[in-house]
């Protein structure tokens, strides 16, 4: 796969520009965020390319940027973020992506890695059978059409009030798991038949559910402000987004915005790209399918939580109270979002795609929940099946650099056929058996494309954002069982 052989400027040691030089007809910089090491797994793909392209999009500011876990995707690069102004700028459904709302949880428990770990195999096993997962998986929620609407308006909140979890898990949940704006009538009949029968599953792919504990903590008083008590603590993430009612509303508008384009004249180097003025008809009626689409996912996170939940308390014999199970936070990474930030020196309202990226607000800012308020968001960076997964903070320097936005995961380093092709199923299953972590997997061959090889390093990964300042580091978590569709 060809490379980039552009124009690329160091700028320090965690930071690149691509000059809007490098292509006629880019509007700003590109700003890739590697280092040296990392840098030159980015410049092998089309993903560099693709940040160029990016930076075409009219009323595009600031940059067009590139988190260190950037890899090739439809369109913007997974770990891409671009901003673009309301009044006279662009929504493009390629830079928030097909998993509208893919997302992460993350709950604490008041158990320790002692107590956990004998009790592994029944856990897994538990969480394996409570949970539906894999491609095509149907869920035990059956919706008649006012039911599905609601969920599309309410998210998270339609899962609490029908018996999915506690009222508290909406507080620490991203916009209370229930983003204002969403528009039902702009959710195609298809879209919302392939997802009444899903709510409340996992899926494939890189979604998972994990058992971890706490291996390090960075920030002491930060952690304990989320309930991160000390080294050897159990917590339990869910990863997981919209489904095929997301992926269905992200192929519906793809196609709209085609048409588009041609309607008011935008012209952009890849059809991938294909956007609508944000103020449009088709841009209004994008952002009201999208937030459904995103409440879907908060709703189907809510849900598994509650499962997961059950499971894991009738397994070790406790009730919810003395288990905890509390959910430290909630954080979407593939969503576009009308918020207000500084632009030369003025508050300007801007449309802020984040596709695998997260949100990175630091301490103070008003959508933070009030117990975080001091301390900033709670950033939730998974790793791989075998390595291990970070809590962050966000940062004043993300809010003035990239609006509020950072790195979302390890990000791949081989496509899923790739990976099949170098290791089997098998292979991973016993390398993790080996390392003390228990799977439960739908199928080896799925279990294969997640290797750890597939993957950078999170590690890596978190240290360029933490060098550059973009959100801070409170603590590491090492997984001892992984669910996989």
């Amino acid at each position: 796969m060809p490379g980039w052989s552009g124009q690329l400027e160091k700028i320090d040691e965690y930071r690149w520009r691509i000059p809007k030089s490098a292509k006629a007809g880019m509007r700003v910089d590109g700003l890739i965020y590697a280092d040296e090491k990392m840098l030159h797994q980015i410049l092998e793909d089309k993903a560099t390319e693709q940040v160029a392209n990016v930076a075409f999009l009219p009323g595009i500011v600031g940059y067009s940027m590139a988190m260190p876990d950037i890899h090739w995707g439809y369109g913007f690069a997974i770990g891409g973020v671009a901003a673009t102004r309301v009044s006279d700028g662009v929504i493009s459904p390629g830079g928030v992506g097909f998993d509208i709302n893919c997302g992460v949880r993350l709950m604490r428990t008041n158990l320790t890695v002692e107590e956990v770990r004998p009790h592994l195999n029944k856990l897994a096993d538990a969480i394996f059978n409570d949970v539906p997962s894999g491609l095509g998986s149907k869920g035990n929620i059956k919706l008649n059409s006012r039911e599905m609407e609601e969920v599309l308006i309410k998210g998270s909140r339609w899962a609490v009030n029908n018996g999915y979890g506690r009222k508290e898990d909406l507080l620490t949940t991203e916009e209370k798991g229930e983003i204002p704006g969403a528009d039902p009538d702009r959710v195609s009949a298809r879209a919302k038949e392939r997802g009444n029968p899903q709510l409340g599953t996992l899926g494939s792919g890189n979604h998972f559910l994990e058992v971890a504990y706490i291996d390090e903590i960075y920030e002491p008083e930060i952690a304990q402000v989320m309930g991160l008590d000390h080294v050897g603590q159990v917590v339990l993430y869910v990863h997981c987004g919209s489904r095929g009612l997301g992926y269905q509303v992200a192929d519906d508008y793809i196609k709209e915005m085609i048409r588009a384009m041609q309607k008011y004249g935008i012209e952009v180097p890849d059809r991938q790209l294909a956007c609508a003025p944000v103020t449009s008809p088709e841009g209004q009626a994008y952002l009201g399918a999208m937030r459904c689409a995103a409440n879907y996912a908060w709703a189907n996170r809510q849900c598994i939580t509650h499962w997961v939940r059950e499971a894991f308390c009738r397994v070790m014999e406790m009730g919810e109270a003395k288990a905890g199970l509390e959910l430290v936070y909630d954080v979407t990474h593939n969503i576009a979002k009308i918020e207000e930030h500084e632009v030369e020196g003025k508050k300007v309202k801007l449309c802020v795609h984040r596709k695998g990226a997260t949100r990175a607000f630091p301490a103070g800012h008003p959508d933070v929940p009030p117990q975080y308020a001091k301390i900033g968001q709670p950033i939730l960076i998974p790793g791989d099946m075998g390595r291990f997964s970070y809590v962050l903070v966000g940062t004043e320097q993300a809010m003035k650099e990239t609006f509020g936005s950072t790195c979302h995961g390890a990000g791949r380093l081989q496509s899923r056929s790739a990976a099949k092709r170098n290791i089997s199923g098998r292979e991973v299953l016993e390398a993790l058996d080996a390392k003390g972590i228990t799977v439960r997997a739908g199928s080896l061959s799925g279990l294969a494309e997640e290797a750890s090889e597939s993957y950078k390093d999170v590690n890596d990964v978190v240290g360029v954002v933490q060098g550059a300042g973009i959100s801070n580091k409170v603590a590491r978590t090492r997984p001892i069982a992984v669910i996989k569709g």
